[in-house]
C-alpha cells in the first residue's frame, strides 16, 4: 500500500490522534448532546411557529430574535473568557439552555396558543444570551485539548463529530415529533442535562491572560479586533464565510419547501435539514485522513465557489431527492470551509487572546447564520421563495470572486510551506 505523500512528510498527522486525549473526547461529548438539542430545538421551533402563523418572515425573525442578544454579550463574553474560570461560564450557560427547553415545553402545554409565538421568541432570545457568552469560552477550553501540533486533526474530528451529531438531531427530530410532538422538547432537556455532566469531567484549565489582564475592558476587546483586522488570511477567511452564509442561508426557509414546495412535511423537514450535514460527515471523513494542507485557500475558495452553485440549484428543484443531494453537497462544501477556517483560528491566535478574538469571529461567523436566517426570510417576503434563493447563491458566487481578488495571501495559503505558522 501506498503511503499518503503528505502523512510521509508529516508523520505527527496521525488520524486518530486528537482522539487519545481524554479532555477532548469529554469535549466533544458535550458538543455532541449540545448541537442534538439545539438541532431538535431549531427543527421543532421553526416548525411550530410556521404551522401558527404560515408566514415566511416568522422564520426569518427567529434568526433575528436569537442573534441580537447574542451581538449584544458576544464581544464581552470574549473579555471573560480570557479573564475568568472557563469552566464556570461554561456550565452556567449550559444551566440556562436547560432552563431554556423547560420553558419551551411549558409553552407548548401550557400556553394559549395565540400567545405561543409570543414565548417561543422571548425564550430563543434567552438562549440567544447563552449561546453568545458560551462560544468563546468553549473555543478556548477546545484548544486546550489538545496539544498546538494537533489542531488540524482534532479540527477535523470536532467538525466531523460535530456533523453526526447535526445530522442525527436534524434527522431525528422529524421522527421525534412525529411520535410524541410537542414532548420532544423534553428530549431536548435530557440531552442538555447529559452536556452538563459529561462537562464536570474535563479537567480546569489554566488562565492564560497576560499583558492585558488589568486593561479596561473596553482596550481588552479592541486588541481582539485590532488582531483580526490586522491579518489578510485571518479576515478573508472569515469575511468570506460571512458574506456566504449570509447570501446562502437558504436553509432558514426549508419549513417552507417541506410544507409548499416539495410536500413532505415534517418528516420531509427532518431529512432535509439533516442532509447538509451528511455531506459534511462524509467530507470531513476524507479531510481526517487526508488534511487541505495543500493549496489550502484554492480550495476554500472551490469549496465555497461549489456552495453557491448549490444553493443556486436546490432554489429551483421541485423534486425531494434532487434537494436532498444538492444539500447534502453543499455541507461537503462547506465542512471544507469549516476545517480550513478552524485550523486557522487555532493555529494564528495566541492562547492569552483566544476568548475576545474568537467573540470577533463569532460577530463574523456565528452570527452570519443567524443574520442569513433573516435575510432569507426578509427576501422571501419580498421577492418570492425561489428568486430568493437564487439570488442568494448567485450573490455568493460573486463574493467568491471578489476575495480571491482582494485576498490573494488567502488563495495562495498552503499550511505545507514552512511559513504557514506566520499567518
Amino acid at each position: 500500500m501506498k503511503t499518503d505523500p503528505i502523512l510521509a512528510k508529516h508523520p505527527k498527522l496521525d488520524p486518530y490522534i486528537a482522539l487519545r486525549f481524554p479532555d477532548f473526547r469529554f469535549f466533544v461529548t458535550v458538543k455532541i448532546l449540545m448541537t442534538m438539542a439545539l438541532q431538535f430545538q431549531s427543527v421543532i421551533v421553526g416548525w411550530h411557529i410556521y404551522s401558527i402563523t404560515h408566514d415566511p418572515l416568522s422564520l426569518g425573525l427567529i434568526g433575528l430574535v436569537e442573534i441580537i442578544p447574542n451581538f449584544s454579550v458576544t464581544l464581552f463574553a470574549g473579555h471573560f473568557a480570557d479573564l475568568y474560570d472557563r469552566k464556570k461560564i461554561v456550565f452556567s450557560c449550559l444551566m440556562v439552555l436547560f432552563l431554556c427547553s423547560l420553558g419551551l415545553f411549558y409553552t407548548s402545554a401550557f400556553i394559549n396558543i395565540q400567545k405561543q409565538v409570543f414565548f417561543l421568541y422571548c425564550i430563543i432570545a434567552v438562549s440567544g444570551f447563552a449561546r453568545g457568552i458560551v462560544s468563546p469560552s468553549m473555543f478556548s477550553i477546545l484548544t486546550e485539548c489538545v496539544p498546538k501540533e494537533h489542531y488540524v486533526n482534532s479540527t477535523s474530528w470536532h467538525s466531523t463529530l460535530w456533523q453526526i451529531a447535526f445530522m442525527l438531531g436534524a434527522g431525528g427530530s422529524g421522527f421525534l415529533f412525529s411520535a410524541i410532538s410537542y414532548h420532544t422538547y423534553l428530549v431536548i432537556t435530557v440531552f442538555m442535562a447529559l452536556a452538563m455532566a459529561a462537562f464536570y469531567f474535563i479537567s480546569p484549565k489554566p488562565h492564560l491572560m497576560k499583558g492585558d489582564e488589568k486593561a479596561p475592558m473596553l482596550e481588552s476587546i479592541k486588541s481582539g479586533v485590532k488582531f483580526v483586522f490586522s491579518s489578510q488570511i485571518f479576515l478573508g477567511a472569515i469575511s468570506l464565510d460571512l458574506f456566504a452564509v449570509l447570501f446562502g442561508g437558504a436553509v432558514a426557509l426549508l419549513p417552507i419547501y417541506a410544507n409548499d414546495i416539495l410536500k413532505v412535511g415534517p418528516q420531509g423537514l427532518g431529512f432535509l435539514k439533516a442532509a447538509p450535514s451528511l455531506g459534511s460527515f462524509i467530507m470531513a471523513a476524507i479531510v481526517v485522513h487526508w488534511p487541505p494542507v495543500k493549496d489550502t485557500g484554492k480550495k476554500l475558495l472551490a469549496a465555497v465557489f461549489g456552495f453557491g452553485i448549490c444553493m443556486i440549484i436546490f432554489g429551483i428543484s421541485k423534486n425531494y431527492y434532487l434537494s436532498l443531494f444538492i444539500l447534502a453537497l453543499s455541507g461537503a462544501f462547506d465542512n471544507i470551509s469549516v476545517v480550513v477556517r478552524g485550523t486557522i483560528m487555532q493555529s494564528l491566535v495566541p492562547p492569552d487572546m483566544k476568548g475576545k478574538v474568537y467573540s470577533v469571529n463569532s460577530i463574523f461567523i456565528g452570527s452570519s447564520n443567524e443574520i442569513g436566517a433573516f435575510e432569507s426570510g426578509l427576501a422571501a417576503k419580498l421577492m418570492g421563495v425561489v428568486p430568493s434563493v437564487v439570488f442568494g447563491g448567485t450573490m455568493t458566487l460573486i463574493v467568491v470572486l471578489f476575495t480571491a481578488l482582494k485576498a490573494p495571501k488567502l488563495k495562495n495559503l498552503n499550511f505545507l510551506d514552512k511559513d504557514h505558522a506566520n499567518l
